[in-house]
């Protein structure tokens, strides 16, 4: 069955691999169809790989090997929640030890150029706790990361 709304992300050539990292990675995660282009097109020939279906954490998406002319910003990410520290950390150097990159308040980059926020559940909690100043205390520790420390988050929120 196809879904009625399905992310597209457009890569240079890496669809399967980037797929089949996703699915190893995350859970809740798998490689479906393989589509091989019916003729040449600017980006390659007939035969290579030109789309791929898979879903990242039950998000239906469609890897589109389009080219270099497209490259991917932080306009646009997956936000995974996590348990506990154990799963932040599992992810989060699974993306940045796999040719990524770091960058902000839990974010970061896989090595196609994909934006990921690892975010554990306390932090969201924290930043949304409905006393401001456990929110406040919350939000100014995350900006002081890189990836969300769940222990640092939770003695700002104690204060």
């Amino acid at each position: 069955m196809i879904p009625k709304n399905t992310i597209c992300l457009w890569y240079d050539g890496a669809a399967l691999d980037a797929a089949r990292f996703y699915a190893e990675t995350f859970p809740d995660s798998t490689v479906g169809a393989i589509h091989r282009a019916p003729g040449d097109y600017p980006a390659g020939r007939q035969g290579d790989v030109l789309m791929v279906e898979f879903s990242v954490v039950g998000i239906p998406c469609i890897g589109l090997n389009g080219g270099p002319g497209v490259r991917h910003s932080e306009a646009f990410s997956f936000q995974v929640s996590t348990a506990d520290q154990a799963e932040t950390d599992r992810l989060w150097n699974a993306i940045v030890g796999n040719g990524g990159e770091e960058s902000a308040c839990g974010w970061c980059r896989d090595r196609w150029g994909v934006s990921w926020q690892i975010t554990p559940r306390v932090l969201m909690e924290a930043v949304t706790d409905p006393d401001p100043a456990v929110a406040r205390r919350a939000f100014e520790a995350m900006m002081q990361m890189r990836k969300i420390d769940v222990a640092a988050i939770e003695a700002a929120r104690r204060g």
